[in-house]
C-alpha cells in the first residue's frame, strides 16, 4: 500500500482546496494512505504532516486559499533543506509527493525529484506563467475578481471624469493585466514583457479624452518597469494636458482571496486526480496541466527556470479595441 503526501506552496490560488480534495480522494480510492503537509516545503522540512481522510477534505472545494496553508521556503533551495525534507518523508514511509503551486513550488518539486523522490507537480498560480499548460489553477478566478473591480472603478470614474491606474498582480508575467485589460476595455495595458513609457501612456489617455471618453482605465502589472506609482508620479507633472484626473488603485492580494469559480474548481479537480493517476502509472518528475481540453504532462526539468511567454498579439488587439 502506497503512502502519498500533498502540499501547497508559494502564493495561494483559488482552487487549491479543490486540488487537495481530488488528490486525497483519488489516492484513497486506490487504497493509498494520504498525508497533508502544513505550510508548504517549510512545513515539510519541520515535519508538519498529518493523515488525511475523505472527511478531512469535505466542504473545502468552495473555499478560497488552501486548507493546508502555504509559505515561501528559502531553505528548500539548499542541500540541507532538501535532505531533511526527504528524511521527514522517509521516516513515515511516504513514497510520493504531489506539489500544488507555481514556478517556485515546481522548482522545489524538481529538486526532490532529482534526489529520487516520486514527485508530480500540479500547475497552480494566478499568474498563469507556467510552461506546459494553457491555464493554471486560480488564474480564471483572479481574472474575474480583477475584472469586477475594474467595472466598478469605471462607474465611479465616469461620474467624475477621472482615470485610474489599476495595478494587478504579475511580477514577471503580464497575463493577468492583459486579459483583464482587454475584458475591461482599458485604454492602455502596461506589462513587464513590453515596455511602455509614461509618455506613451499619457498619449493614450489624452487621445481617449479627445475622442470623448468619459473616463480612462490603465491596467498595470505590478512587475512593469513603470508601475502604477511610477506612472502616477509622472502624471502629477502632466495632469493639465491629460483631460482626466488620474488616481491609483492597487488590487493586490484581493485577487488571490476569492471563492473559486466553477472553471477553477473543475480544473483543480481534474489536475489533482490526474496527478495521482500519473503516480499510479509509474510516472513522475512531471507537471500536470491542460492543453486544449486534455490533461497533459511536461517534464519538470523543462518547466523550472522558465516563464511561459505572453501572447503579444493580445496587446495589439487591446490597442485596436481601445479606440
Amino acid at each position: 500500500m502506497k503512502r502519498l503526501a500533498v502540499l501547497t506552496s508559494g502564493g495561494d490560488a483559488p482552487g487549491m482546496n479543490a486540488a487537495i480534495r481530488a488528490v486525497t480522494r483519488m489516492a484513497l480510492s486506490m487504497g493509498w494512505h494520504v498525508y497533508g503537509v502544513r505550510h508548504g516545503f517549510s512545513g515539510l522540512i519541520k515535519g508538519e504532516l498529518e493523515v488525511l481522510g475523505a472527511r478531512d477534505v469535505g466542504g473545502i472545494m468552495q473555499r478560497g486559499g488552501t486548507m493546508l496553508g502555504s509559505a515561501r521556503c528559502a531553505e528548500m533551495k539548499t542541500e540541507a533543506g532538501q535532505v531533511e525534507a526527504l528524511r521527514q518523508l522517509g521516516s513515515r514511509g511516504i513514497e510520493a509527493l504531489v506539489v500544488i503551486g507555481g514556478n517556485g513550488s515546481q522548482t522545489g518539486a524538481h529538486a526532490l525529484s532529482r534526489r529520487g523522490l516520486h514527485v508530480v507537480g500540479v500547475a497552480s498560480t494566478i499568474d498563469n506563467d507556467l510552461l506546459g499548460t494553457d491555464i493554471t489553477i486560480g488564474a480564471t478566478t483572479a481574472i474575474d475578481i480583477a475584472l469586477e473591480s475594474i467595472d466598478r472603478l469605471g462607474v465611479t470614474a465616469s461620474s467624475h471624469q477621472r482615470g485610474f491606474f489599476v495595478e494587478v498582480m504579475g511580477r514577471d508575467c503580464g497575463y493577468l493585466a492583459t486579459v483583464v485589460g482587454i475584458a475591461g476595455g482599458a485604454e492602455a495595458i502596461v506589462v513587464p514583457e513590453q515596455e511602455m513609457t509614461p509618455e506613451e501612456v499619457a498619449t493614450e489617455i489624452r487621445d481617449a479624452y479627445e475622442r470623448g471618453k468619459s473616463h480612462a482605465i490603465v491596467v498595470v502589472a505590478e512587475g512593469a518597469k513603470h508601475d502604477a506609482d511610477a506612472l502616477a508620479r509622472y502624471f502629477i507633472e502632466h495632469e493639465a494636458r491629460l483631460g482626466f484626473d488620474m488616481r491609483v488603485c492597487k488590487l493586490g492580494h484581493v485577487q488571490r482571496g476569492g471563492v473559486p469559480g466553477a472553471a477553477d474548481r473543475l480544473l483543480a479537480t481534474r489536475l489533482g486526480a490526474a496527478a495521482v493517476e500519473q503516480l499510479a502509472a509509474g510516472k513522475h518528475g512531471i507537471l500536470v496541466g491542460m492543453r486544449g481540453d486534455e490533461v497533459a504532462t511536461t517534464p519538470l526539468d523543462q518547466v523550472v527556470g522558465a516563464i511561459k511567454p505572453l501572447d503579444t498579439q493580445l496587446l495589439k488587439l487591446a490597442a485596436v479595441l481601445a479606440r
